[in-house]
């Protein structure tokens, strides 16, 4: 048989399966196919994960973590480009998309593009799970102001009161470096009636400020590295994962109310010698998690060993899972022994000790 009536067996698959394998691409790696043939330019229309980053239209070995302001903008306006690019090639309603995520640079007008691309196929699509990564361009907390927290966060709500569709159907939002006003995160979990899970790193209504979660559909909520003095989770029936990795006030940092599927909790913070311990019988108190991870940032332990009490074994009475992170020298096993006796159903614990 001639080279050239040899059978194409990849474009002899039928469009279920090469769209599967597209699937598996990043957005600009499967654009390129499409240069293949028309067949492959028509397949790019019916994937149904469509993940498109800042990352991806960076140079290769270059992190967004350090990106020079040109590459920022260039990048940016190369997701802009994409997102646009390959939601208006679909026809409404034909295909359903699985997953639809974007991570871009708070930056010119590039987010109320994309948030109006979203927007508008949310309206005309199935969108089972549609996900904001929205980045400043700055990782080290130490390099950003006070005044560019604020300049940001007043920037993110001009994108967020721009695009209200897309924001009404997102289910995952992953925020970083903005100063709210008072009433700005309430107004973000109100319109946002699908969210279903919240990431926040650096974010704050102001140093010491209360920070109050209610929703009817939130999962998993991540609050990293905020200067809040409190966190109320007053009715998430639906929450079932809480990381919470830094707090500045030791007084009463954190009360749960209504959280009946909670399961997996994860708290770290630094404890200095003027600091008061805590009690996890209070701390988690009306939850019974099943995973819970502990991590220590200091050479004082926040956590104050109890006696065995009807308060303690109602939290730990479901526990089955501990990682102790970072426990400082000094610390011996004997400290974690009233996390065993009042944890009947413990399969696993796990300790890793700081020098």
């Amino acid at each position: 048989m001639g080279k050239g009536s040899r059978d194409d067996r990849l474009s002899a698959l039928p469009d279920d399966i090469l769209v599967n394998i597209l699937d598996r691409l990043n957005v600009p790696e499967a654009a390129r196919t499409s240069i293949l043939a028309r067949r492959w330019g028509q397949l790019c229309a019916k994937l149904s994960r469509l993940i498109i980053s800042v990352q991806d239209f960076l140079p290769e070995g270059v992190l967004h973590t350090n990106v020079s302001v040109e590459e920022l903008v260039r990048t940016n306006a190369a997701v802009v480009q994409a997102t646009e690019s390959i939601l208006a090639r679909r026809n409404p309603g034909e295909h359903t998309i699985r997953l639809l995520s974007t991570t871009f640079y708070l930056r010119d007008d590039a987010p109320l593009s994309i948030g109006r691309a979203v927007g508008h196929v949310m309206a005309t699509h199935l969108v089972e799970v549609a996900k904001f990564t929205v980045r400043t361009g700055k990782d080290d907390i130490a390099e950003i102001d006070d005044d560019e927290l604020i300049t940001c966060a007043r920037k993110f709500m001009v994108f967020f009161d721009a695009c209200s569709n897309a924001f009404g159907g997102l289910t995952s939002l992953d925020l970083e470096n903005l100063r709210f006003g008072e009433s700005d995160i309430s107004s973000i979990l109100v319109s946002c009636k699908q969210l279903k899970h919240l990431h926040l790193y650096n974010c704050d209504c102001g140093e010491h400020s209360t920070l109050q979660v209610d929703h009817a559909h939130l999962s998993e909520l991540c609050i990293v590295q905020c200067l809040l003095s409190h966190v109320k989770l007053s009715w998430l029936p639906q929450l079932t994962q809480l990381v919470f990795d830094g707090w500045i006030d030791y007084d009463d940092p954190l009360f749960i109310g209504h959280v009946p599927l909670l399961k997996a909790v994860s708290l770290t913070n630094v404890a200095l010698s003027s600091n008061k311990m805590f009690k996890l019988s209070e701390f988690l108190s009306s939850t019974s998690v099943q995973n819970l991870k502990l991590g220590f940032k200091s050479e004082k332990i926040w956590v104050q060993p109890e006696c065995p009490t009807q308060s303690l074994a109602s939290v730990f009475r479901q526990l089955r899972f501990v990682n102790l992170v970072n426990i400082p020298e000094g610390y011996d096993l004997t400290w974690t022994m009233f996390i065993l006796e009042a944890a009947p159903l413990l399969k696993d614990l796990y300790i890793t000790v700081c020098a």
